[in-house]
Formats: structure tokens, C-alpha cells, sequence
């Protein structure tokens, strides 16, 4: 039985709205065995209020929620990240920081609700289809047998991950 907790780190450009659904989603569902974080490398300051809307409507904590720079979690002090997972084709594209103790790196591209346009309706729907998708890819995360992976397994089935569960569900 694997007691260890694991630190994950979700990184997109702005920490409004995509890397904030899978912090609050990874700690709603890991369990003891995860902590998640967020963080962007230009955040915007706030989060974004249609991801609010959607996580206190599927009953998820949002009180600790905050939009911040991934430049926290390189200071003394800071946590120690195990995963670091993109969730924006623009953060994956940056010159991310050296992250102390090299946690395995993926990237989960999920396009941004935030840009989308439109009536209310149709950005609740963009947000409640990145959230489906990510939702998916972090049940996926939360089964795997990390204890008994090496780091190579663990970069392979991350990778796998963000194949296979590229499609969010249909509602």
C-alpha cells in the first residue's frame, strides 16, 4: 500500500481557470495520496468566476483558490513537486524554472474556456467540457500504481493519460 503523497503542480500561462479546475479537482478526489497545486507564469490575479461557479456546483472546495505565480513554488520553503503538468499549449511552450528535486513533467493541453466567447451559456459549456476532460485525465492519474513505477513509467503513463483522455465526455 503506497502511504505517500504526492505534490502535483498544474501550470497554464494564466491561473484563471484550467490549471485552478485540476488543483481543486486533484485535491477533491486524490485523497490523502495527492496534493495539488496551481500556478501560471503570467497569472492573472483573479480566478476566473465561471470556474468558481462550475466547482462549487459539482460541490468541490474553492475557498483556498488563487490565481499565482509559478515562481512560488521555486522558493526555500516551497513544496516539493513529484509531477509538473501542463494544462496550456503556452505554458508547455515556455522556459519553465529549474524545479528543485526534477519532478516528472507531462503536458495535458486543454483548450481555454476563457477565450471562448459567446452567451453565458455557451462559456459554461466550455468550461464544464475542459473541466469534464481534466476530470477524466486526473480519476485516470489518481489509479495509477505511482509506487511502483520509476519515473520513466510514471513520464509513459502521464503521456498515455493525455492521449487516451484527449476527448471530454459528452454531458
Amino acid at each position: 500500500m503506497d502511504h505517500r503523497t504526492y505534490n502535483v503542480l498544474f501550470l497554464c500561462t494564466g491561473n484563471s481557470a484550467r490549471s485552478i479546475l485540476a488543483e481543486a479537482t486533484l485535491n477533491a478526489i486524490g485523497g490523502e495520496r495527492f496534493r495539488a497545486y496551481s500556478a501560471g507564469s503570467q497569472p492573472k490575479g483573479t480566478v476566473n468566476p465561471y470556474a468558481l461557479q462550475l466547482l462549487e456546483s459539482h460541490r468541490i472546495a474553492t475557498d483556498s483558490l488563487r490565481s499565482k505565480s509559478w515562481d512560488e513554488y521555486v522558493q526555500p520553503g516551497a513544496p516539493r513537486m513529484d509531477l509538473i503538468i501542463t494544462v496550456c499549449d503556452n505554458a508547455a511552450g515556455e522556459m519553465c524554472p529549474v524545479w528543485p528535486g526534477q519532478p516528472v513533467s507531462a503536458h495535458w493541453g486543454v483548450e481555454d474556456p476563457a477565450a471562448v466567447a459567446g452567451t453565458d451559456e455557451d462559456r459554461r459549456r466550455a468550461f464544464l467540457s475542459a473541466y469534464g476532460l481534466l476530470r477524466r485525465r486526473i480519476e485516470l492519474l489518481v489509479n495509477l500504481p505511482l509506487a511502483s513505477l520509476d519515473r520513466l513509467a510514471i513520464q509513459r503513463n502521464l503521456e498515455k493519460i493525455a492521449r487516451e483522455a484527449s476527448v471530454a465526455p459528452q454531458s
